[in-house]
C-alpha cells in the first residue's frame, strides 16, 4: 500500500457506484470521433449542446447517483417502494440537470438506464456480471411508477408509436440486450485485437447503432436517417473497426451522412455511457467495499 492509499478515505458503496457512473457519462462524452454527437472536436449534430455542458451535467447527477444506489442498499430488495423511489430521486435530479444547463436536455436517457442500473448494482456488495445488474435492472423497470406525472408524449414516446418500435423504456425493461448482446461483445473483440481503448469503445458505440431503433435519429431524420446510422455502422464494422484504414475512412463517411440530416444518436450515446459502467463495474468491487 502506498501512502496515497494509505490516506485515501474509504469510500461507501454509493459513492463508489456513483463515482463508476460520473465516469462513464464523461468518457462517453469525450471520446472521439463520434459521429453526429458531442465530442471533442465538436458540437456534431447539435447547436445547443458542448462538452463542457455535458460534463457540468454529468458532475450535477452525481449525488443523483448515489441516492439512488443507497435507496436500493435501504431496500434490499426489488419491489413497489425502491422503484418510486429511483423514480422520484431521477426526476429531482432531471431538475438539477435542467438547472445546470439552462434548460437542454443533456442526459435524460442517461438518468433512466444509468440510475437503474446503479440501484441494480446496489443490491448486493458482491460481484456481479454485467448480465446480472442488467436482469435486475430490468425487474425494477417492470414495475410501475405510480408516483410519475401523468405528462404528454415524450418525443420518444411519439417516434415509438408511429414507428412501432422499441424505446429506452423497454430496452430496460428486455435487460438491456443491446448493451448486453453487442456492445459488451465487441467492446472484448476490439480489445483482443489490440485496437486501442478508444477504438474499441468507438467500436463498441458503433455495434449498438448497427441494432438500436435511435428514437432521437428517428425523430430528426425519420426510418430514412435510422437506417442511414445502422447501415453506416455495419459498414465500419465490416472493414476492420475503427482501428482499420478502411474503417475510418467509412466511419467519416457516416459523420458526414448524420451531419447532413442533423441526426444525432442520443440513444446509442446512452447505452455506450451504461457499457462503460457495466465494464468498470464487472472488474469488481473495491477491497474496501467488500464487507460492507
Amino acid at each position: 500500500m502506498n501512502a496515497l492509499t494509505a490516506i485515501q478515505p474509504q469510500l461507501s458503496l454509493g459513492d463508489w457506484l456513483a463515482d463508476l457512473v460520473v465516469d462513464a457519462l464523461i468518457d462517453e462524452a469525450d471520446l472521439s470521433p463520434k459521429p453526429g454527437l458531442v465530442d471533442r472536436r465538436g458540437n456534431g449534430a447539435h447547436s445547443d449542446l458542448h462538452l463542457g455542458l455535458m460534463h457540468a451535467s454529468a458532475l450535477a447527477l452525481w449525488p443523483s447517483f448515489k441516492a439512488m444506489a443507497q435507496a436500493a442498499q435501504q431496500r434490499g430488495a426489488i419491489d413497489q417502494a425502491l422503484r418510486e423511489d429511483v423514480g422520484r430521486i431521477g426526476r429531482e435530479g432531471e431538475v438539477e440537470m435542467l438547472r445546470v444547463t439552462g434548460g437542454v436536455n443533456t442526459h435524460r436517457g442517461a438518468i433512466w438506464a444509468l440510475g437503474l442500473l446503479s440501484a441494480a448494482a446496489a443490491l448486493e456488495s458482491r460481484e456481479l456480471t454485467p448480465e446480472q445488474v442488467a436482469v435486475r435492472a430490468a425487474r425494477l423497470a417492470l414495475l410501475n411508477d405510480r408516483a410519475a406525472p401523468v405528462t404528454g408524449d415524450s418525443h420518444g414516446a411519439q417516434v415509438c408509436r408511429l414507428y412501432g418500435v422499441h424505446g429506452a423504456r423497454e430496452e430496460a425493461q428486455l435487460g438491456f440486450p443491446t448493451v448486453i448482446q453487442q456492445a459488451l461483445p465487441q467492446l472484448a473483440l476490439s480489445r483482443a485485437a489490440g485496437a486501442g481503448e478508444q477504438n474499441a469503445r468507438l467500436d463498441a458505440l458503433l455495434a449498438i447503432m448497427t441494432q438500436l431503433a435511435d428514437t432521437c435519429v428517428l425523430y430528426r431524420a425519420g426510418m430514412a436517417g435510422l437506417t442511414c446510422m445502422q447501415s453506416g455502422a455495419r459498414a465500419v464494422l465490416a472493414a476492420g473497426g475503427c482501428a482499420s484504414l478502411d474503417g475510418r475512412r467509412l466511419l467519416r463517411d457516416l459523420e458526414r451522412d448524420m451531419l447532413r440530416l442533423r441526426a444525432s444518436p442520443g440513444g446509442a450515446a446512452d447505452l455506450l455511457a451504461a457499457t462503460l459502467f457495466l465494464d468498470r463495474l464487472q472488474h469488481g468491487l473495491p477491497a474496501q467495499l467488500g464487507s460492507l
